[in-house]
């Protein structure tokens, strides 16, 4: 009989590490590369989230994942009246290079790989950062990272998209090019499945919506003349990871497979890290409740064993205590924990593919596949993506069946302990976030917004570069180097391009 180290390394998981890459992208998975413990992160003033990502980092973080409030991911100013009452709420407020050398202040960027959840302006962002870390002394390809810069996404849950969809989508495929020009080690997209799943999508929902938009946008990228192999292998995406251990596991499973056959067959790619999908995995706030907030405990557990069973490559996990307030400092930390318990007081990172060879996962997993590419032909066969966004085609399909889930739940028909099911204690009195900003006035912004006829021939670039053909992204990194705010830089697109109305 086998020993147990000898078994968990056999050649029942050698298929680990090859095409289409069901079981995982490496051949022994997390024997070699532990998957990135993160922790998404940010309220507040820059100086404020620069403290508590100092935190994280000392308390394990391999890497910073960065929430922006509401107005920096509108563009607008946190003196605008509509910013007034969002200003640091559910992330950071940055809107000058002054924001963001204190966001990164004292941390060095050659030793952390940085998450930004952006999209809108996810390009002016960046070129923030890059600016940044040159006046710090950090080279470019010292830089590793990824911008969500998902734009099609808000248009079909969260909404916030700033432009028409046509020069929104123009904005990430420069951004694709700068990025492959300038900055080798950065992930220009985050394809995202995990807002869908939020706003109620099904696993083949998240999986068709999310691959039919990476298809969308590497098209995007190779217009541009970028080639398509080195383009895809730096495309990541973001999954939830919910409580249906068996179900999400196939998810993972299927979705690497499904993306895998899509880059080999349709766009003739054979390199084999081009067709790898890297997938990054948040447990589902969605599931979180705010009345019995211990039991949250067990689902943000349960969650990340699903995505660690699937094979993810990296994986933040929601703070007990989030249905109700930004995670207290104590809630982050046993949030991070949770992931070190796994990693190192688990046997779950010496198994390369856990659910290999299960009769129940090897099925879900190939119906799943077959469903998605279902939906992926409906998608195709009513236009494209573009044309479905206009019909709100994905939207009312997550909105049907966010309904269905609602109503399960309140007939009782799905469980929810605490809430119809279990023992319930009635709600909590625990004290919310000390961190969680009430009353915060906007900092004065340290510029004037009489800037046009001080810098008119650099904006004079940006009109131009709009208007035309050229990246946009040099231009605006010539006015932030000039100490223009990014509300700012909005104003002069919008009065452009316009602004999105659905």
């Amino acid at each position: 009989m086998k020993d147990r180290d000898e078994f968990l390394t056999g050649t029942n998981f050698s298929s680990a590490g090859e095409f289409p890459y069901t079981s995982g992208i490496y051949p022994k998975m997390y024997q070699t590369k532990p998957w990135t413990i993160r922790q998404y992160s940010g309220f507040g003033t820059a100086r404020d989230a620069n403290k508590n990502f100092k935190k994280l980092i000392l308390a394990g973080n391999s890497g910073i994942s960065i929430a922006f409030d509401l107005p920096t991911q509108m563009g607008l100013s946190p003196n605008s009246p509509l910013a007034k009452y969002e200003y640091g709420k559910i992330g950071v407020s940055v809107n000058t290079l002054s924001d963001m050398r204190s966001l990164l202040d004292g941390i060095d960027l050659s030793k952390i790989s940085t998450s930004m959840t952006i999209n809108s302006t996810a390009g002016i962002l960046l070129l923030m950062y890059e600016l940044v870390a040159s006046e710090r002394g950090f080279s470019r390809d010292q830089l590793s990272g990824t911008i969500q810069n998902d734009i099609l996404k808000e248009f079909i849950t969260r909404s916030t998209h700033i432009f028409p969809i046509q020069h929104s989508v123009r904005f990430t495929n420069d951004i694709f090019e700068y990025c492959f020009n300038e900055m080798p080690n950065w992930n220009p997209i985050s394809v995202s499945g995990y807002h869908f799943s939020e706003a109620g999508a099904s696993v083949v929902q998240e999986l068709a919506f999310t691959i039919s938009n990476a298809i969308f946008y590497l098209e995007g990228a190779i217009s541009r003349g970028l080639p398509a192999d080195q383009i895809a292998r730096r495309f990541t995406f973001f999954f939830s990871a919910k409580t249906n251990i068996l179900e999400e596991v196939a998810k993972f499973r299927a979705a690497r497979s499904i993306w895998a056959k899509i880059l080999k067959e349709k766009f003739n790619i054979d390199d084999t890290n081009s067709l790898k999908m890297r997938i990054h995995a948040q447990t589902a706030g969605s599931q979180l409740t705010a009345v019995d907030l211990e039991n949250n405990f067990s689902r943000v557990t349960i969650q990340a064993l699903a995505a660690i069973f699937g094979g993810v490559q990296s994986l933040h996990t929601n703070s007990y205590n989030e249905a109700i307030s930004l995670p207290t400092e104590k809630s982050s930390k046993l949030a991070i924990n949770s992931q070190y318990i796994i990693l190192e007081e688990t046997d779950l990172a010496t198994a390369v593919d856990p659910f290999g060879g299960s009769y129940v996962v090897e099925n879900l997993t190939m119906s799943i596949q077959s469903q998605v590419n279902d939906l992926l032909l409906k998608i195709n066969n009513q236009g494209g993506v573009l044309n479905c966004i206009e019909s709100n085609f994905q939207r009312s399909l997550i909105e049907q069946e966010s309904y269905l889930t609602a109503k399960n739940i309140s007939e009782g028909k799905t469980k929810i302990v605490g809430i119809n099911s279990g023992i319930t204690t009635g709600s909590d009195s625990l004290a919310t976030s000390s961190n969680f900003i009430n009353e915060v006035a906007p900092i004065q912004e340290k510029y004037t917004d009489n800037l046009f006829s001080i810098y008119d021939t650099i904006f004079e670039e940006l009109i131009n570069a709009a208007t035309g053909k050229v990246n946009i992204m040099y231009p605006i990194k010539k006015l932030l180097a000039n100490n223009v705010s990014m509300s700012k830089i909005i104003e002069v697109l919008k009065s452009q391009w316009g602004s999105y109305s659905p």
